[in-house]
């Protein structure tokens, strides 16, 4: 079975682009078809993929493509996580997509409409730039119609101390895009952006026992890779750095949809990400990561609980088109209707 790889700068793994429609659709069987690619993969040398995105053409009239992502879980056998959503690997299933002749040439202006199968998310892939096998994107994370702040916040409330191994810490849960714990750095004793972005185990391990609190108290597994956890600390009016989880070490960067969320998580009052940021939300969020900075701009009608979220967007976002790869491994897994089309 034919399939690709692209990567997003940023991102922390590469992405395993596949043909939806050629696979099994429960997740049983989908795991087994996915565990002999990535022993195949392994046998190449490109174990360190860890993202997968099915695909396929939409049907819905609003949309271009469909979308469904697979966290790759550590361990042997590797385990999968169908729960949420990366916007890294949204952007690359797009320049996959071009490339299979389902959309348009890509150019700028171009905007593929993306429908998240995980999450019923609705993405705009908005081209900026496109030279050979580099196409630049502002993604656009859009809500219609626009929902209230209040219903992004999971607990219910715009903080909550949360009870973890190490005692209790002070959260702000908000979900958009992907379900995000937001902490304050200084309750974690980190008061720098050097200590913030250091080499830091003993931090790691704190931010990991959080997160598996949180998903514990989602009903969610505690190994999973959702909700995802961020540490913030103030870097200036509308700014924050950040230092995020990711499976299974630091994030290199800031995960796109935890910039939409941070995004969206700074316009509401009395979050943490709105006390740090500073009260006056004239612009948009500029965001420092140990890997650079990036921005994230929310439309929202006010900063309270009744207020309405339009759209969070974040621009910048370059992905690198690898190539092509056959993974024979996949064959016995293929739908049989679709054999036919493996001949080609």
């Amino acid at each position: 079975m034919l399939a690709h790889i692209a990567h997003a700068q940023g991102a922390p793994s590469s992405t395993l682009v596949l043909t939806a429609e050629r696979l099994p659709e429960n997740e049983g069987d989908l795991g087994c078809a996915l565990t002999d690619a990535l022993r195949w993969l392994k046998d190449q040398g490109l174990d360190r993929i860890t993202k997968i995105a099915l695909i396929g053409q939409s049907e819905h009239p609003l949309f271009d493509l469909d979308y469904r992502f697979v966290q790759v879980l550590p361990g042997d056998p590797p385990r999968f996580d169908f729960r949420g959503s990366c916007g890294h690997s949204v952007l690359s299933s797009v320049v996959v997509a071009s490339r299979l002749g389902w959309i348009g040439k890509l150019a700028p202006e171009h905007r593929v409409r993306v429908r998240v199968l995980n999450t019923d998310d609705h993405v705009v892939c908005e081209v900026d730039e496109c030279v050979r096998d580099k196409t630049t994107f502002t993604a656009h994370f859009l809500n219609h119609p626009s929902v209230a702040l209040e219903e992004l916040l999971p607990f219910g409330e715009t903080t909550t101390d949360l009870p973890y191994s190490g005692g209790t810490i002070r959260v702000s849960a908000v979900s958009v895009g992907n379900p995000y714990l937001f902490i304050s750095g200084h309750d974690l004793g980190v008061d720098t952006k050097d200590e913030l972005f250091a080499d830091n185990a003993e931090l790691f391990d704190t931010m990991t026992a959080i997160r598996r609190s949180a998903a514990a108290q989602y009903g969610w597994p505690v190994d999973g890779a959702f909700p995802k956890v961020a540490a913030v600390i103030p870097d200036g009016d509308d700014k924050l750095a950040v230092r995020a989880v990711s499976v299974p070490s630091w994030h290199p960067t800031l995960a796109l949809t935890g910039a939409v969320c941070l995004g969206a998580a700074r316009q509401i009052r009395g979050t943490i990400p709105y006390q740090l940021a500073g009260e006056q939300c004239d612009g948009p969020l500029e965001i420092r990561t140990k890997g650079g900075i990036t921005t994230s701009a929310a439309a929202v009608s006010g900063h309270d609980r009744d207020s309405r979220l339009s759209w969070v967007s974040v621009p910048h976002k370059a992905v690198a088109f690898s190539g092509e790869v056959t993974i024979d491994s996949l064959r016995p897994h293929v739908r049989k209707e679709d054999t036919c089309l493996l001949s080609s």
